[in-house]
């Protein structure tokens, strides 16, 4: 069951079949689907994986501090795509063009292959197939106490704004202040997406994102963009403000420790 006030399953949710199926039917559907994709897609997962020590030097795998279901932190799991200790070089964003990112890195971040590994993650209860993405503590540091509601749903490998921005590092890219116009612009849209998302959940509109994420990426693998939305290239090359949260909140975080990175073979 979903908690807090996002989805109730005989209100907002609109039967027991829904609720049925988000008390029980997503965490089938998330195992049996991980299960199956990750035997089928290991040969995939072992080539990138060669291609990564081939390529350059550091671990296969890379993890890293997200913040999960009712604010629980876990460790994200990718393929390292950056150079490593890219996290001390920079910018917690990555943008198209990153120089920190390596010649296959490149192309495992533009075909989403990167990702394949939180499939481990979802089989160990910390995501789930479709949900909203999980974002690092300093962001959600800066979340309104109406976008904190996102925090009640398991976070996913693939959702709606997900889709929505899935070329968002081109995006970041046209940003002449990325941490601003992230924070005050792209942040915002992807949560108030997700959040609708979170009040219709179903399994029907759950199949129907993942079969919208397949042909998303079997455009991406044919070398065609998937488009976004024009308005926020236009306010990518605007200068976006702070507003009422301030950079200090990011400072307080990272004090904290919250936001801990590490590299290391799994």
């Amino acid at each position: 069951m979903i908690m807090g006030n996002i989805v109730s399953p005989g209100q907002d949710m609109g039967g027991s079949a829904r609720g049925l199926y988000i008390g029980f039917g997503k965490r089938i559907l998330d195992i049996l689907f991980a299960a199956a994709a990750l035997l089928i897609l290991s040969p995939v997962v072992l080539a990138c994986a060669t291609a990564i020590y081939v390529d350059s030097r550091g671990s296969i795998f890379y993890a890293q501090w997200r913040v999960g279901r009712n604010g629980v932190p876990f460790r994200i799991i990718k393929l390292r795509t950056m150079v490593r200790g890219a996290d001390t070089q920079g910018s917690r964003l990555t943008a198209s063009g990153d120089p920190r990112i390596t010649r296959v890195g490149r192309i495992l971040r533009r075909t989403k292959l990167d990702e394949l590994p939180q499939l481990l993650n979802v089989l160990r209860g910390d995501m789930s197939l479709v949900g909203p993405r999980p974002e690092l503590p300093e962001y959600v540091a800066k979340y309104t106490a109406r976008e904190r509601k996102i925090l009640d749903v398991k976070p996913g490998i693939t959702g709606p704004a997900s889709l929505t921005y899935i070329d968002e590092e081109t995006v970041l890219a046209r940003s002449s202040n990325r941490e601003q116009f992230y924070i005050n612009h792209l942040m915002r849209d992807k949560l108030a997406t997700d959040l609708a998302y979170c009040r219709t959940i179903s399994l029907s509109n759950d199949v129907a994102i993942i079969l919208r994420t397949a042909a998303s990426l079997f455009h991406v693998f044919r070398g065609q963009k998937s488009p976004v939305p024009q308005d926020h290239f236009e306010a990518a090359n605007k200068d976006a403000t702070t507003g009422q949260f301030g950079l200090s909140l990011i400072e307080q975080v990272a004090q904290k420790g919250t936001h801990a990175e590490f590299e290391g073979k799994l």
